[in-house]
């Protein structure tokens, strides 16, 4: 039960990226589609933060606690995460634009129906 307590957050991550997949693969509507996109990309996130967590660490600013580097938490995956959350909202809100369009132009958001449609 310790393993599992101490590595929850990545067996989350994990979860997260796996159902994300699923439903990416499985679902024919669109917007589930993309919503399984937007699960794996969170997922992801996730864990890149959890790689920088260190239980008990201090921020990394400059203080007192500068001189013991060790306990600090890594700044590193906290920047890259945020700005992946900005490029992974502009990708949604671009597919979730896609998406309607394609409702415009099709009638439908079925996957299986717009791959048999020709030029």
């Amino acid at each position: 039960m310790n393993f599992l307590t101490s590595y929850i957050h990545y067996v989350g991550c994990f979860a997260l990226v796996l159902i994300g997949l699923y439903v990416a693969l499985v679902k024919s509507n669109l917007i589930k589609v993309i919503i399984g996109i937007n699960l794996i990309d969170t997922g992801v996130n996730l864990f890149l933060v959890a790689t920088g967590y260190l239980g008990g660490g201090t921020a990394p600013i400059f203080s007192k606690a500068a001189e013991q580097s060790q306990e600090m938490v890594d700044p590193v995956p906290q920047a890259l995460v945020l700005t992946a959350i900005v490029i992974g909202v502009s990708v949604l809100a671009l597919a979730l634009a896609l998406a309607i369009k394609v409702y415009d132009h099709n009638g439908t958001l079925d996957l299986r129906k717009l791959k048999g449609l020709k030029w």
